[in-house]
């Protein structure tokens, strides 16, 4: 969800809940802006190098030699785990911290990013023996994605009750959800912690674009599940006991702190660009899977929507060389992160997402702020798997890049509103702060302190600075930057984009319409 489609209009529940807690109004994805990236992100409060989630789709070659995974598949979470020693999320999940200390949680989500959040019940010695263990074997605790649990007899408990998952609706599948939480994971009590993730207006918006009326129904359908979630809280206590409610005269809601948060922003796809056949074309041995074992010098192609991860087999340094020569040439490149630096590109340390499967070339579609049919502006290029016109996300676009936090509670202001640069990376810090949990080893994110009563607010000013990057070749120059907000540690990504200009008498590598 954009924060500009956060009216009183489209969604007033959420804004009623703003206007009485605290808005954070410069917020921040991490990048890739996908939903499993920042789903980890939200879960560890640590940067997708950290984590080891980089992509929504990405090439694992001791997980499947031939295909792109999806991360967050079970079977391929299940395979990861196993060959990681439990460390496929490389960092422990605030429901697993929770869980360490004591406390009870439940996580519901209609995708299944839910299984990132809480897989749990994979653990080294239950993966190498074969079995699976019980999602809710610690009283009080439930593990729900997309429908799913590790249980059977605990999820045809819920069958049993609200029927099965509905595999059509996108606002069916969170309705669902959302009485799985209220009406039978809180019907003892509110735990410690509680996840509930939702995907709408996400699912809508892909299908149409953002602003058209069907993603507007989306935003009020999820708006309506909100709303259905602070009436349960607000039951009074002797009917509905919350893990922090010491006395029956409160309800829930009021010993309760709640966020809203959205996993990115959104954009409209100007052109849809077929990059395997563009770099077919231009002599480049790229597939989107392999048939056979692949060979030096290949080039997988992974499509992420806004944003494509390249690579290369055996790490080629010159089919890698020739493959940014090439994208830094063409009108629809934005930024471009390379394993090893090269020339008018960006390390992928710079976008937070080095690391061990990192791919040898990320580019970041190219964005502008034109508008939509439906009045919205942000508009991006995107990969083969969308057609113009719908909607998609993962550059690093200002309208990808900026999503919406809301904060409301006892242990926040009330009526405020938030400037300092805030992230998703900052909600796993933030709430482990509130519950008295420190984590086992510094995260990435800070503590949002200067939302909170009683706690201080940040000692050190925000810096934002602008990195640049250039390289003149014989058709013209390409330039890229990238702008970055820092807090303390804590570094934020806040837009970056590209552009080739041709040297006269050079053409520009354009895609067809």
């Amino acid at each position: 969800m954009r924060p500009d489609m956060m009216t009183e209009k489209n969604c007033p529940a959420l804004w009623r809940l703003a206007q009485e807690g605290v808005t954070f109004r410069n917020h921040h994805s991490v990048y890739p802006t996908a939903t499993n990236v920042n789903g980890a992100a939200l879960a560890t409060g640590v940067y997708p190098a950290r984590s080891g989630i980089i992509a929504n789709h990405e090439y694992r070659a001791e997980i499947d030699s031939r295909k792109i995974i999806d991360v967050e598949n079970p079977a391929v979470v299940r395979k990861g785990d196993e060959i990681t020693g439990g460390k496929y999320v490389a960092v422990p999940t605030v429901a697993e911290l929770v869980r360490a200390s004591g406390g009870q949680t439940v996580t519901a989500a209609a995708k299944t990013v839910g299984l990132l959040q809480d897989r749990h019940p994979f653990d080294s010695a239950t993966l190498r023996s074969g079995q699976v263990l019980d999602a809710t074997r610690e009283k009080g605790c439930a593990a729900l994605f997309s429908g799913a649990m590790q249980s059977r007899d605990s999820l045809a408990a819920i069958v049993s009750r609200l029927g099965p998952f509905p595999l059509l609706s996108y606002a069916q599948k969170d309705s669902w959800t959302m009485k799985a939480l209220t009406e039978i994971f809180w019907k003892e009590k509110v735990p410690a912690f509680s996840l509930l993730w939702l995907s709408e207006p996400d699912g809508s918006q892909h299908d149409s674009a953002p602003g058209s009326p069907r993603a507007l129904a989306a935003i009020k359908s999820s708006d309506d599940n909100l709303a259905r979630v602070l009436a349960a809280l607000d039951r009074p206590a002797s009917a509905k006991a919350s893990a922090f409610a010491a006395t029956a005269d409160k309800t829930a809601r009021q010993a309760t702190d709640i966020f809203v948060v959205s996993d990115h922003g959104f954009s409209t796809i100007e052109h849809a660009i077929d990059l395997r056949k563009i770099l077919t074309e231009a002599g480049f041995d790229a597939v989107t899977q392999f048939a056979i074992e692949p060979k030096p010098g290949q080039i997988m192609v992974d499509g992420n929507g806004g944003s494509v991860l390249f690579y290369v087999i055996g790490h080629d340094a010159a089919v890698t060389n020739r493959l940014v020569e090439f994208l830094q040439q063409t009108d629809f490149s934005g930024v471009i992160f390379t394993r090893d630096k090269l020339a008018g590109t960006f390390s992928l340390e710079d976008g937070k997402i080095e690391g061990e499967n990192a791919p040898d070339v990320a580019m970041s579609f190219r964005w502008n702020g034109k508008k939509n049919p439906f009045g919205v502006p942000g508009m991006i290029d995107a990969d083969w798997q969308r057609k113009a016109g719908e909607g998609t996300h993962a550059t690093l676009s200002r309208f990808d890049l900026h999503n919406v936090l809301i904060a409301n509670g006892p242990d926040f202001h009330r009526g405020q509103n938030d400037d300092l640069p805030s992230g998703n990376v900052d909600l796993a810090p933030t709430i482990l702060h509130i519950l008295g949990i420190a984590p086992p080893e510094p995260l990435d994110g800070r503590v949002l302190a200067e939302a909170m009563t009683g706690s201080a607010a940040p000692s050190s000013n925000p810096e934002t600075k602008i990195i640049e990057a250039t390289k003149t070749l014989p058709s013209g120059t390409w330039r890229q930057s990238l702008r970055v907000s820092r807090l303390g540690s804590t570094i934020y990504l806040d837009e970056g984009n590209g552009s080739f200009t041709a040297a006269q008498g050079a053409a520009v590598s354009k895609p067809p319409d």
